[in-house]
């Protein structure tokens, strides 16, 4: 067994124990289980949840006019999005954290593939420069990544290397099977509509410098175009075919001022968003500006014009995404309404592939100075390495003491709660108080209140008329959901933008005001408070009795509409 691996590639063996610290770095989900710590924000107080409430009502393949009778007294079934999304269908077949385990895996397995692929075939073809190849592939399948975005960001370079194959004549089945895949894995609109356009501009840009149409090419991105559409037609159907207003008629984003769109553009370009965080501060951004300023001084701007471009389409994604948010642009998204209701500003999804394309271009820059300089770069990318293994979601999130799933959902506790209140969960409708209401909707219960991007301006509009009193307390929270309203939760002046209490807080609520006739004309009989209500009787609400459990983060006091 020695003897082999002496005698093995250099190459292999690096891409061996790259796959070694993969596993390695997945393992914590399957072996701690539900005690796992993950991502709370657009992830369990949101989409799991949608995954579970899917599968229980059994409403995956619904008619497209069809509604779910669980969320809102009625969210449309189109606001939950395909039947024909793979990371779905973990879901409906596994339990919900072992799916989520699952995905992770395959997308970051796909993500370490496609990157090393793209480098080896495009970008990085000098012959004993694989550990560039090997290590930027690995680092790259290791961000932070929105995690029901699937493949939407970490399967660009797949994605990218099939297109340049086919875009050199070179395709083969491999790539078109690759086009054909990878929309079953990812979003359209959360990432490869940003993508798919820049594909296109780049056929522009062929077809005005060579003259030529390069007619498999613009195939090539007209067929994964029609793959998004065929398997989004429920998005499609609601687009083409409005019933009525929803909620994102009343985004309004634009309220940055210029110096604070600077300051945005800045942050964003150094720290990147919290959906594609890229943790490309401490060693990446360094060795760019490093390399940068070397090729300047040595009057190699044009020689290195790849590593220039992919620099420069860094920073102009940032300060686009910061601009997107800019005031100036509110007389023009008034104007059209499609400027409010899609984020365009979402180009900014394109950078985790453009920064660490941009680390593996640069680092080959410096690689061919010499001994010492591939020394240099060897320990850049060990160190960018380490930087991610403290972006584990185990090591990350248990270091902020965020709840584990089995703690977050609370199982047990609500099966305590459900049979307190010993009626069918149909018959009667909650809302939560501090705590986010995914967690009630992941226990069966239906709920007044909800997170989602997609649902009747009407229902917002009354279900503000519950919480308009606290509203007027607080000119933030007013502002928070009447210009985005994706979180229609109880708000209260006194909690904040917080949902999450847990039960070794001492928060109380002292002065709650709520509009109660309008809870209780909705359908809502209880309350789900994650903290003490200390008006509660004055307010409408009689508090029944408090639930505790050692598996649960929280200590729900359980009060009825009066």
């Amino acid at each position: 067994m020695l003897e082999k691996w002496k005698k093995m590639k250099q190459e292999k063996k690096h891409l061996i124990i790259a796959w070694i610290v993969l596993f390695f770095y997945l393992s914590p989900m399957f072996i701690l289980g539900e005690n796992s710590h993950i991502r709370v924000h657009d992830n369990l107080d949101s989409n799991i949840s949608w995954y579970k409430v899917l599968k229980d009502t059994g409403q995956l393949f619904a008619p497209l006019d069809s509604t779910l009778p669980q969320i809102i007294n009625g969210l449309p079934r189109n606001a939950f999005g395909t039947e024909f999304s793979g990371i779905q269908w973990l879901h409906e077949i596994f339990p919900s954290m072992l799916a989520y385990s699952i995905s992770q895996a395959i997308v970051r397995i796909f993500a370490f593939l496609g990157m090393y692929l793209l480098l080896k075939r495009h970008f990085i073809k000098v012959e004993d420069a694989y550990p560039i190849r090997v290590w930027v592939a690995l680092a790259f399948a290791l961000t932070p990544f929105w995690p029901s975005g699937m493949l939407s960001t970490l399967g660009m370079p797949l994605a990218l290397w099939a297109f340049l194959t086919i875009r050199e004549g070179k395709g083969t089945w491999k790539e078109w099977l690759t086009l054909l895949l990878l929309p079953f894995y990812s979003s359209f609109v959360l990432g490869f509509f940003f993508f798919l356009t820049a594909m296109g501009l780049l056929w522009i840009r062929d077809v005005i410098v060579t003259r030529k149409w390069n007619w498999g090419f613009i195939g090539s991105i007209v067929f994964m175009i029609g793959m998004y559409l065929a398997i989004e037609y429920r998005l499609v159907y609601s687009l083409v075919f409005p019933e009525a207003p929803t909620n994102r008629n009343e985004f309004h984003e634009s309220n940055n001022g210029f110096w604070a769109t600077i300051r945005l553009a800045i942050k964003n370009y150094f720290f990147a968003h919290s959906h594609v965080l890229t943790m490309h501060v401490y060693i990446i951004a360094p060795l760019t500006f490093i390399v940068l300023w070397m090729i300047y001084k040595a009057g190699s701007l044009k020689k290195e014009k790849r590593f220039v471009n992919l620099f420069t389409l860094n920073l102009v994604l940032s300060f686009w995404y910061a601009f997107w948010f800019y005031k100036g642009w509110t007389p023009i998204k008034e104007k059209v309404s499609l400027l409010n209701t899609f984020n365009f500003a979402r180009f900014h999804f394109l950078r985790p592939i453009v920064i660490y394309l941009l680390f593996a271009t640069g680092s080959l820059i410096l690689w061919k100075l010499g001994r010492k300089w591939k020394v240099l770069v060897k320990v850049c990318l060990l160190l960018q390495i380490v930087v991610l293994f403290f972006g584990n979601p185990e090591v990350y999130y248990s270091y902020v003491h965020t709840p584990s799933f089995k703690e977050f959902y609370a199982v047990k506790q609500f099966d305590d709660i459900k049979n307190y209140i010993g009626k069918p969960q149909s018959s009667y409708r909650v809302a939560s108080i501090g705590l986010h209401p995914a967690i009630a909707q992941y226990n069966g219960f239906y709920t007044l209140d909800t997170y989602n991007n997609y649902y009747p301006l009407a229902y917002k509009h009354e279900f503000r008329k519950i919480i308009a009193g606290e509203l007027d307390k607080s000119s933030m929270l007013k502002k928070y959901f009447d210009d985005w309203g994706g979180r229609c939760y109880i708000f209260v002046n006194e909690l904040g933008e917080n949902y999450d209490f847990k039960k070794d807080s001492k928060k109380t609520i002292q002065h709650l005001t709520l509009n109660i006739a309008q809870f209780k004309k909705m359908g809502g009989q209880y309350i789900l408070s994650s903290v003490p209500i200390l008006n509660s009787e004055e307010t409408g609400l009689h508090f029944l009795r408090s639930f505790n459990n050692k598996e649960s983060a929280w200590k729900i006091y359980l009060y009825q509409a009066e």
